[in-house]
């Protein structure tokens, strides 16, 4: 796949990256909205307990903890990274994945948050119910304010790198999604990519089965900690894996078979690339969190962790789908090379 992006690498910008005020706006904004989360992971590597309860078990494995927010600060940190590399005159030099696939990642982490967060707190305000350990006298994870604070600047950085990575997208590879579906020429590798949109809405029907169960209220394959711990939030991401995984499935279906001939070619592209993004990524990260569980009434069981690989191998096949059609398209682009 890297491969495959860096073919789509030749291109000419239709304009100075930096010169505009909106980019520097949304350059800051997206530096700046990183300093909540970054601060709060970095007291609690040097052994801050602000934030987490003294029962939390967060603070039963300490070495873990410091590992798994290390990896954390790299990961947010690399947000201040790509804001620069999206606004300065030598992001348009780089390799066209150096940019892409860390975007690709940071909307499929961050997608979820953005559309999630808002509507389980429109859900909580309409009725839905709360936290199940502050209810039951446990002790809770985290202390409240601490979601409030980190999900919010998440929802920060992503209404300002989306409109950021749109400018350098149109600057760099404009040229590549425009007209509409019916204009895209039939594809040398039609048959491959329709194979791949194709086993994606096989392979996906069985982690729709299974949110669509969980969000109708089954608990067949929920770790029994999972089953004690719902509340209107496990609702609401169950039917937002939901969404996901339709959309990353249409992207793919519509590209791939040339249907809603009528619609911008915009549209399938940003339900392939965001409905991936969340899907693989969001079912990379929760496998890599249970492994770190030890607690058995809350580790993820066989069907969640295969729920999971399935959500991965998705994502995968329709943004390798979506690669493979840029390359196609940039390589049609090209002028013909001369010969002597």
């Amino acid at each position: 796949m890297t491969q495959t992006l860096a073919s789509a690498s030749d291109t000419t910008p239709a304009g100075p990256l930096g010169s505009s005020r909106l980019r520097r706006i949304l350059r800051n904004v997206a530096i700046v909205s990183c300093a909540p989360y970054l601060s709060l992971k970095v007291a609690w590597i040097a052994g801050s307990h602000l934030g987490i309860p003294e029962g939390s078990s967060l603070l039963e494995h300490r070495t873990g903890m410091a590992v798994a927010n290390g990896i954390t600060v790299l990961m947010d940190g690399a947000v201040i990274v790509i804001a620069l590399l999206l606004t300065r005159p030598w992001g348009l030099r780089v390799p066209a994945w150096l940019p892409a696939l860390p975007m690709w990642v940071a909307t499929g982490l961050l997608a979820p948050i953005m559309t999630g967060f808002p509507l389980q707190i429109l859900v909580k305000a309409l009725g839905g119910s709360g936290n199940k350990a502050l209810e039951s006298g446990r002790e809770p994870f985290l202390d409240e304010w601490v979601f409030g604070v980190v999900y919010t600047g998440f929802i920060v950085q992503g209404l300002a790198l989306g409109p950021l990575f749109v400018l350098y997208a149109r600057d760099r590879w404009g040229y590549l999604w425009r007209g509409r579906v019916w204009e895209l020429p039939v594809s040398r590798v039609g048959a491959a990519q329709r194979a791949a949109a194709v086993a994606a809405a096989v392979l996906a029907l069985f982690p729709l089965t299974t949110h669509l169960l969980w969000a109708c209220g089954g608990t067949a394959g929920l770790s029994t900690g999972r089953v004690a711990d719902r509340t209107s939030d496990f609702f609401v991401l169950e039917v937002m894996d939901v969404v996901f995984l339709v959309s990353t499935v249409a992207g793919a279906w519509i590209l791939a078979f040339r249907r809603g001939r009528a619609l911008p070619v915009t549209a399938p592209l940003a339900l392939a690339w965001i409905g991936s993004g969340a899907v693989a990524c969001w079912g990379g990260w929760l496998s890599l969190a249970g492994l770190g569980v030890d607690d058995i009434a809350k580790r993820p069981t066989e069907l969640m962790n295969l729920t999971y690989a399935v959500h991965m191998i998705v994502g995968m096949l329709v943004v390798t789908l979506g690669a493979h059609f840029f390359a196609e398209r940039t390589a049609a682009a090209r002028p013909p090379r001369r010969t002597t």
